[in-house]
């Protein structure tokens, strides 16, 4: 296939770079088919939460405590469903005994946050920060950071909440690439190496955190745009491989995968150029 008739391809964010590093056939299916995936409790249980923190942080220092974020569960709960077909999908009738079940589930990691951090003490510059940057090349990155801290004396923190558990060493290095690939953002949108990049590990309260040295952001936009060039590759050969792990196990995609006796759809055909 040549570049003519190759699918045009968005932006690149961190998690679209990871379904390809995991799988080129599943980068496939989600940025070029766009197939449908049925939702995930852990998914939409990670979306529930950061919504409780964000929200946290729009209320007055002195009244986030426990017990008013407890508090913010079901009304944020009750905007996801309304405004998200798959949160309504999940559980059908609402009010059931699975859904409460799960809803009872997200309580833990919204208190253990405050073992982490004392909140009415910070004040983040921004929170579920949307940032479009287009380096040099011409790679347009894209992503959401979950909270952008600056002190008085002009520190960066770039903080993300994750709400599994700690990964194991040999595993970490898939959160490490995302939020370097926040890190390298940031550091082309305001011109400075932020201070921090920090993941918070709402599972089990574990923190990781980083101290990036312009050299390697350097290297960390190094690999995104190997990345991007290998996807453009793909693209231009048509040729989108399943790489079959462990991980297999959760695709919603088996169907019409090679790995497991399926076929995949035609390649979308391009609109033509003017």
């Amino acid at each position: 296939m040549d570049t003519a008739s190759a699918p045009p391809l968005p932006a690149l964010s961190p998690s679209r770079a990871s379904d390809f590093l995991q799988c080129p056939l599943l980068y496939r299916f989600r940025v070029i088919d766009r197939l449908p995936e049925k939702p995930s409790p852990a998914a939409l249980r990670g979306t529930l939460v950061h919504a409780v923190l964000e929200r946290l942080y729009e209320l007055p220092a002195d009244t986030r405590t426990p017990r008013t974020a407890r508090a913010l569960v079901e009304p944020q709960w009750e905007k996801l469903r309304s405004s998200r077909s798959e949160a309504a999908e999940l559980f059908g009738e609402p009010g059931g005994e699975e859904e409460r079940e799960w809803l009872e589930s997200a309580y833990p990691l919204v208190e253990r946050y405050f073992e982490m951090e004392q909140p009415h003490r910070l004040e983040p510059r921004d929170r579920e920060l949307r940032l479009d940057v287009t380096l040099e090349s011409g790679l347009r990155l894209r992503g959401y950071v979950d909270r952008l801290d600056v002190a008085p004396t002009g520190q960066i923190r770039v903080v993300d909440y994750k709400t599994g558990k700690t990964p194991r060493p040999r595993f970490e290095d898939k959160a490490k690439f995302q939020i370097f690939f926040y890190g390298v953002m940031l550091w082309r949108e305001l011109g400075e190496v932020p201070t921090r990049l920090q993941l918070m590990y709402l599972g089990d309260g574990g923190v990781r955190w980083y101290e990036p040295t312009e050299e390697e952001l350097r290297a960390a936009e190094a690999e995104i745009s190997r990345i991007w060039a290998e996807i453009e590759r793909t693209a231009r050969s048509g040729e989108w491989r399943p790489r079959k792990s462990r991980l297999c196990d959760w695709c919603d995609h088996q169907a019409v995968c090679p790995e497991f006796g399926g076929t995949p759809p035609p390649l979308p055909t391009p609109a033509p150029r003017s």
